[in-house]
């Protein structure tokens, strides 16, 4: 069951027609509004919410009542800007129509929850008072508790842990939602940063599970997942069924339950057979691919309304896009330590070799030498950093110069810019490469997001459709998995490696469940390199804990002094 409980609206903002009536909004007062009579109300939630209004009136027949449910306010311009701001803006969403029939107490509920930080009355009564007895709503969203915390001496952390929490939270209902205002649908390129949040911060995996199985379940003949499921409206975007398979793979990293994992195997298979007979031979890259090859809301990559697609790359229509082959590399990776795990040795010898043929051949076709780049082509006139990103977490930029080459690329603003959605992976990219301290250091558009009074993270920069996309609350992973560094260094979480990376930050403190109990941790940096506090484990998990080439031995309650 969806956790349910009785939420009242903050403030009216803007109101005509009628004075202000004082204490109807907090349930004290009942509202008269007069025969003959249209009134406007703005209303303000405070912040974003997923719930069923509840209007409740007397009287007042022939009456006519609209709802009007938005996320933001829009300028002349059809610009949010501050959604604190009201001035010279107006609403546009969605709106429910509710015609009393003048008898008394009817309720007005809808049969599906209605998603809003701003609502907009607006009534017209003809020969008879209208009475609006009550107006609230009933909170609906799926039953997530957090149970992780984290906190340092960084106040601005502790605002992106909330927003980002409240953002994860909306967006999950009967199954994962990419956002609750607009599809509410289940994607996996959304699902699979919805699932790390899950599992880390409320440590709850049912969402997760059903999840896998619903894209597992969506398969074709041709054996893709389809790129969003359930759904009526069939749609295939080839490197959400890569994801699934990373999916997959996070979870068997985090949960011990191998025979649930065991069962994809046969739909991981169907999934890469999709991709040899589309290799290009003259290039080794991935050729021409039918569907949406989404890979990010880049500025460089818009929606195109003629052919309804967009966020595409070079070369994601035609062919060679170094981008899609890589991503292809990376899931063919992961599929293949699936297999070994599971004892298949031979299929995960010819998935390893695959991976590393794609990314020998992105590499021998869009190496740049003048711009020290991978290109997202062979012809090299486009370059983004999705391609630098996945040129690291593939290794298919030589080891010994994986450091050095994100460094460089970490703040080039001449590559195309990553939104939120695709930041997941930068971060992953500098974790792989030891440079996790500078996480903090990208989080540029949560900051921004926050200073223009948005109450969850929204789907990409402005100008941005939804106002809520649980794919922007990574940092709720990220605070955990880089800040604090606790990640899986085993299968099924058996064992823990911690390898914080602090930047800036003088401490950080915490928790976060585990299915053995709860890690906690509290650290703090001492001189010019040093570290000290402690790391406690529930029992009977174990692992290392990692700073500056020193390591401690975790177990219980372990006392850190580095």
């Amino acid at each position: 069951m969806m956790e349910q409980y009785r939420q009242r609206f903050l403030t009216i903002r803007r109101l005509s027609g009628i004075e202000n009536p004082e204490g109807f909004l907090a349930g004290k007062k009942t509202w008269t509004i007069p025969a003959n009579n249209r009134i406007v109300a703005l209303i303000d939630q405070g912040t974003l919410t997923t719930a069923y209004p509840e209007l409740l009136v007397s009287g007042g027949k022939g009456s006519k009542i609209k709802v009007t449910y938005a996320e933001s306010l829009f300028d002349s311009k059809g610009q949010k800007g501050n959604r604190n701001v009201i001035l010279d803006k107006s609403i546009s969403g969605y709106s429910d129509y509710f015609l009393p029939d003048g008898g008394n107490v009817r309720l007005f509920r809808p049969l599906w929850f209605r998603t809003w930080r701003y609502v907009q009355l607006e009534i017209e009564t003809i020969n008879e008072p209208l009475v609006l007895e009550d107006f609230s709503s009933e909170f609906s969203a799926y039953p997530l508790k957090e149970k992780s915390v984290f906190e340092s001496d960084r106040a601005d952390l502790k605002e992106i842990w909330n927003v980002g929490w409240r953002t994860a939270r909306l967006c999950a209902n009967e199954t994962y939602f990419d956002c609750p205002y607009y599809e509410q649908l289940q994607y996996v390129g959304d699902t699979r940063i919805q699932a790390l949040i899950s599992m880390y911060v409320s440590g709850d995996d049912r969402l997760v599970r059903n999840a896998l199985l619903n894209f597992d379940e969506s398969r074709t003949y041709e054996g893709l997942t389809q790129s969003r499921y359930p759904s009526s409206a069939t749609q295939f975007i080839p490197p959400y069924s890569l994801f699934w398979i990373d999916m997959v793979h996070d979870y068997w990293m985090i949960r011990d339950d191998p025979g649930f994992v065991k069962g994809f195997l046969p739909g991981i298979e169907d999934v890469i057979k999709w991709y040899p007979r589309r290799i290009d031979p003259a290039t080794g890259l991935l050729g021409k691919t039918p569907y949406w090859n989404f890979v990010d809301w880049a500025r460089e990559w818009p929606w195109l309304t003629e052919n309804r697609i967009g966020g595409v790359p070079a070369g994601g229509e035609e062919g060679n896009s170094s981008v899609l082959t890589l991503q292809l590399a990376y899931a063919v990776k992961r599929a293949g330590e699936l297999f070994q795990y599971f004892g298949d040795s031979a299929k995960s010898e010819i998935y390893s070799q695959m991976a590393k043929k794609l990314t020998r051949s992105v590499y021998s076709a869009c190496w740049d030498e003048r711009r020290g780049y991978l290109a997202d082509t062979p012809d090299k006139t486009a370059f983004s950093m999705h391609a630098q990103i996945f040129a690291i977490l593939t290794h298919a930029i030589p080891e010994d110069q994986q450091k050095a080459f994100t460094e460089r690329f970490l703040m080039d603003k001449s590559l195309i810019q990553p939104t939120m959605y695709f930041r997941f992976y930068l971060t992953q990219a500098l974790f792989e490469t030891g440079l996790a301290d500078h996480y903090l250091e990208t989080l540029g558009l949560w900051t921004e997001m926050l200073e223009k009074g948005l109450t969850t993270f929204a789907e990409n920069p402005d100008p941005s459709r939804s106002d809520c996309h649980a794919w922007s609350a990574c940092p709720n992973y990220d605070l955990l998995a880089t800040v604090a560094g606790i990640r899986p260094d085993s299968p099924g979480f058996k064992t823990i490696r911690m390898e914080p990376s602090l930047g800036p930050l003088s401490f950080i403190k915490g928790s976060m469940p585990h299915v053995a109990g709860n890690i906690r941790f509290e650290l703090k940096r001492t001189g010019e390199t040093g570290i000290s506090g402690f790391v406690e484990l529930p029992p009977g998990l174990t692992g290392t804990f990692h700073w500056n080439g020193k390591s401690v031995e975790l177990h219980g309650y372990a006392k850190i002094e580095l």
